[in-house]
């Protein structure tokens, strides 16, 4: 861990806004070991249940302030904000196929839930806010690899709402000169990743049958491991030079979903077969053929680079799941 880093964030009041999702409770985790005090805002249930965060080691949790409520609340927001020199907003609708049935969720917590956040910074004079964007805001890859520069195209309502949500961002800064950047995480995975993305479907399948169900296999993904995509949120959260800009996190290259399986199936002793189901959850146009990432200004303005191979990071998926198959469901899977 690099001492410089350390007392960077030793001097840090963080919030992690979607803390406890799958990228947000591996951003906490990391913060506090950094020696950050970190503030939690998770989304309200009436179980208490705190997501991902009751995953973390007990010393972990025991340092971490947690408020659960709902980004639509724009006095509650105001609240955690008060006092953070670092804001994280990680906060967000992300189930693609969830969209298509309830587009008006998504605009109210992506869109208006960020407007709150990138408010509440505003009026407390927040040191620095990292604005979580997405890979699909860019849509099938009029050009490959993907660098920041590419047309944005909104080929889901989850989509909209994202793009919707990174030009707030955008606007806050160059209205009222709030010091905010954005990420744009290509597809991350790790564990503790729900099986609602694909390789979390692909390895609670293959731990348990031969036959491994999926959809479509040719759509192209950059896969990152979870580690790497958190290095990139601390690099812009802590560089001068990131405000203001969008940076592209990913390896920069592609696998399709068929070949991602089969790379799986490889960290198994007994072979696998893929079973195509013919329902889609994606409206054909709306399908995302190809995104495949380029990471040259993260990598020259901030220094940020993959410290995993996509194997080294299937390999702890695969361990991870292995242990925690209690808490998956093997019937669900990716179309």
């Amino acid at each position: 861990m690099d001492n410089t880093a350390t007392a960077y964030w030793q001097t840090q009041q963080v919030l992690v806004t979607g803390a406890g999702g799958f990228i947000g409770s591996h951003l906490t985790r990391r913060l506090v070991e950094l020696g950050a005090r970190v503030r939690a805002f998770v989304h309200y249930n009436s179980r208490n249940d705190w997501g991902l965060l009751e995953l973390l080691p007990q010393e972990v949790l025991e340092a971490v302030e947690v408020t659960c409520g709902d980004l639509t609340d724009p006095l509650l927001v105001r609240r955690v904000v008060t006092g953070c020199q670092t804001v994280f907003h990680l906060g967000a609708l992300i189930a693609i196929p969830y969209s298509y049935q309830a587009p008006r969720h998504f605009l109210d917590t992506n869109i208006w839930g960020t407007l709150n956040v990138l408010q509440a910074c505003l009026e407390t004079r927040v040191e620095k806010v990292v604005h979580t964007s997405t890979s699909e805001t860019y849509g099938s890859a009029r050009y490959t690899p993907i660098d920041e520069e590419h047309p944005l195209q909104a080929q889901s309502p989850y989509a909209a709402s994202k793009i919707a949500a990174d030009k707030l961002a955008e606007s806050f800064y160059c209205s009222f000169d709030l010091p905010v950047a954005t990420i744009r995480p290509f597809n991350t995975f790790g564990p503790c990743q729900s099986a609602r993305a694909v390789i979390p479907t692909i390895i609670t399948q293959a731990l348990v049958a031969d036959t491994v169900r999926l959809g479509t296999l040719t759509p192209v993904r950059d896969f990152t491991f979870v580690e790497d995509t958190v290095s990139g949120f601390l690099l812009v959260a802590a560089s001068e030079k990131s405000v203001g800009q969008v940076f592209n996190v990913g390896m920069g290259y592609g696998l399709s979903i068929g070949e991602l399986a089969e790379a799986i199936f490889k960290l198994f002793d007994r072979p696998k077969q893929i079973v195509t189901e013919d329902e889609r959850l994606r409206p054909e146009q709306s399908e995302v053929m190809t995104l495949i990432c380029d990471s040259t200004k993260a990598r020259n303005i901030l220094g940020w680079k993959p410290a995993y191979t996509l194997e080294q990071g299937l390999r702890c998926t695969v361990d991870y799941i292995r242990s925690h198959l209690h808490r998956y469901k093997p019937t669900i899977f990716n179309r």
